[in-house]
């Protein structure tokens, strides 16, 4: 007996959905890190907080956060500035490091959710 299968191969299809759907992720883990860095982010009456901004590049699948004020830096890399409690320096790099697990996590569960899984 003969069996005949008909496939139809939709490749250019799904891996375009794959990328609008990780595009989607990292925006979602970008986010996800400035919340976490503006719990800390030092206080200035708000002025550094409030400029915290993600930025991507869907085509690059590259996500930047950044902070827009003339001190941000100073404020992130010096160790010796005294804070009020709650907040400090390395306010980016922090959330960053401590987001991995959940930013892979993030991604996958877009890319997953945008292939029926």
């Amino acid at each position: 007996m003969t069996m005949t299968v008909k496939t139809e191969w939709h490749g250019a299809i799904v891996t375009e959905r794959e990328r609008v759907a990780a595009a989607k992720g990292l925006h979602l883990a970008a986010e996800n890190i400035l919340e976490m860095a503006t719990r800390i982010v030092p206080l200035n009456e708000g002025t550094l907080m409030r400029s915290g901004t993600v930025s991507e590049d869907e085509a690059q699948l590259v996500a930047a956060i950044s902070y827009d004020t003339p001190y941000a830096v100073r404020q992130h890399e010096e160790m010796d500035y005294q804070h009020q409690r709650g907040r400090q320096s390395k306010y980016l790099e922090t959330p960053f490091n401590e987001s991995v697990e959940t930013s892979r996590a993030i991604i996958a569960a877009e890319i997953a959710k945008s292939l029926g899984a």
